[in-house]
Formats: C-alpha cells, sequence, structure tokens
C-alpha cells in the first residue's frame, strides 16, 4: 500500500461482484489510519467483517456474508516477525494469520511482506521457513486449506531492465515466467512443497509510478517482477477440491507502486 490508503482503491479492490463467501484480504506497506473501517465501508452491505490480525503494517482482514457468525466456530489471529520496522511507509517484514473453522471446513490464511532486492533469495527462502514453523506447526493443528498472499519480494533471475521491459510491452511477458525467483526455488523443493498458484498470465506486479500503470522511471529504475502472489494448498484432496477460477491483477488500483493481485478459489466437498 505505500503507506497511503485510498477509499476508491479499496473498493476496487473488493470488487462489486459477490457471489464470493468469504472475502480475505491481506495488506502490506498498510498505513496506521482506520484501514479495517474503510474495507468495511467498501464490502457493506453483502458483507461484514469476521477477524483481523495486525503486525504494524502487516494486515489481515476476513469478510463473511452478513449473519454468518453462526457458521464460524473458531477464529483466532497469530503473528510472526522476522525483522524491520514500522517507520512512516511500514516495511515491516514478517507476517499474520487467521486461522478459522468456516461451515467445517478448517483454513488458515497468512498475509506476508518477505525481504526486497533480487540477491536476497535465501533470506526469503528462510524467513518463508521460520513463518511458516511459527504459524503453521506440524501436526498440531489439522487444517483443510491454507493460503499464502502478500508481498513475497521474489524477483526475476538474471534479468536486466530494457530486455524485460520489451517483452512486457509487447506482452511476451510469460517469457520471464521461467526466471521467476519463486517458482525457481518452489522447483529446487526449498520452499511452498505441495502448494498450489495459478498461472502468471498477468503483467509484473511492481514497481510502478504511484498513480499510475507506468514502470518505475526513479533513479532507481527497479526492475518489474512478480513479487506480489497467492499461493494456496489443500491438505486432503480425498475430502475437498479446490478449484481456481481466476488470477489476476488489479491494474486499476493506483495508490501504491505495486498492483494488487486477486484469486478467485472454489471449495467442494468431495463425496458429501
Amino acid at each position: 500500500m505505500n503507506g497511503k490508503v485510498s477509499y476508491e482503491d479499496l473498493v476496487e479492490l473488493v470488487g462489486k461482484e459477490r457471489k464470493f463467501d468469504l472475502l480475505v484480504v491481506g495488506l502490506q506497506e498498510a498505513p496506521k489510519t482506520n484501514v479495517d473501517q474503510l474495507l468495511q465501508t467498501a464490502s457493506s452491505p453483502t458483507h461484514e467483517l469476521l477477524g483481523k490480525a495486525k503486525l504494524q503494517s502487516i494486515q489481515l482482514y476476513l469478510f463473511g456474508p452478513k449473519n454468518s457468525h453462526t457458521l464460524v466456530k473458531e477464529l483466532k489471529a497469530e503473528r510472526h516477525s522476522v525483522g524491520g520496522c514500522g517507520g512512516l511507509i511500514g516495511r515491516k517484514k514478517g507476517a499474520v494469520a487467521i486461522r478459522i473453522n468456516y461451515d467445517d471446513i478448517k483454513m488458515v490464511f497468512i498475509s506476508c511482506h518477505l525481504s526486497a532486492h533480487a540477491k536476497k533469495v535465501d533470506q526469503r527462502n528462510t524467513e518463508l521457513r521460520h513463518i511458516a514453523n511459527s504459524l503453521l506447526p506440524r501436526e498440531k493443528r489439522k487444517r483443510d486449506l491454507t493460503v499464502w498472499l502478500g508481498d513475497l519480494n521474489y524477483r526475476i533471475q538474471d534479468a536486466s531492465n530494457r530486455p524485460v521491459r520489451s517483452l512486457i510491452q509487447n506482452h511476451l511477458q510469460s517469457v520471464l515466467v521461467s526466471k521467476d525467483q519463486l517458482l525457481q526455488e518452489a522447483e529446487r523443493g526449498e520452499i511452498f512443497k505441495g502448494y498450489s498458484e495459478g498461472t502468471l498470465g498477468f503483467k509484473p506486479t511492481y514497481k510502478y509510478n504511484v498513480g499510475s500503470s507506468d514502470y518505475d522511471t526513479s533513479h532507481k529504475i527497479r526492475v518489474p517482477a512478480w513479487t506480489d502472489r497467492i499461493l494456496f494448498k489443500i491438505q486432503n484432496t480425498d475430502n475437498i477440491q479446490a478449484t481456481l477460477h481466476s488470477y489476476d491483477s488489479i491494474d486499476q488500483v493506483y495508490g501504491s507502486d505495486h498492483k494488487p493481485v486477486k484469486a478467485d478459489l472454489c471449495l467442494k466437498w468431495v463425496n458429501s
């Protein structure tokens, strides 16, 4: 969020199509102002806030349909810091989680912000492991679905600015997917074992000039990258089937130097 909030951006984020049951919003570099009040206004009258978790600028909000509290049997918020400081923009690193049993489906949602810069791949991997060990302890709690969402900060490996931007400009960003650090590390078995993600068919979500859909023209001239991601894992596919209906960025959000990503995930009981 780059330390700022725009109600118009939140309305765009929530969307007008409200066919979903749960709406989960993970934020990084969120401002200290009352984001949850603005989100509640943007999601009304169809949905209401069920739970929230905060670690300074890392935040997570979970909304359900009006009068759905009776379907909630468990709800707990947790957090884990891996460094950084809040500051004015709020570059805190770490994660917050909401654990919920909703309509007898046990779910964990994690909003995460990892260390920046292309060379810090190993550090990001280590941070993910620390967060997972803290928020997803093995065998202690059963869960059906786990979802990570956030600025995971993985970059495009061994790629220079001009060729990357040229490919994106010509709608050929799919050529860059094989160079994505997150996918490379997952393939090596270092991170996100057993997790699924939609196709990176959208343009890299970082770094933009604030207020536009133009990539960074500051003195830093960052190489574009898919820093912002959503990954999910079903623990037992014999019980629950997950279908990812869409996975895309929201280009019409202009308040940050990132474009947010949005996933539409449908869960179904198997043989019930």
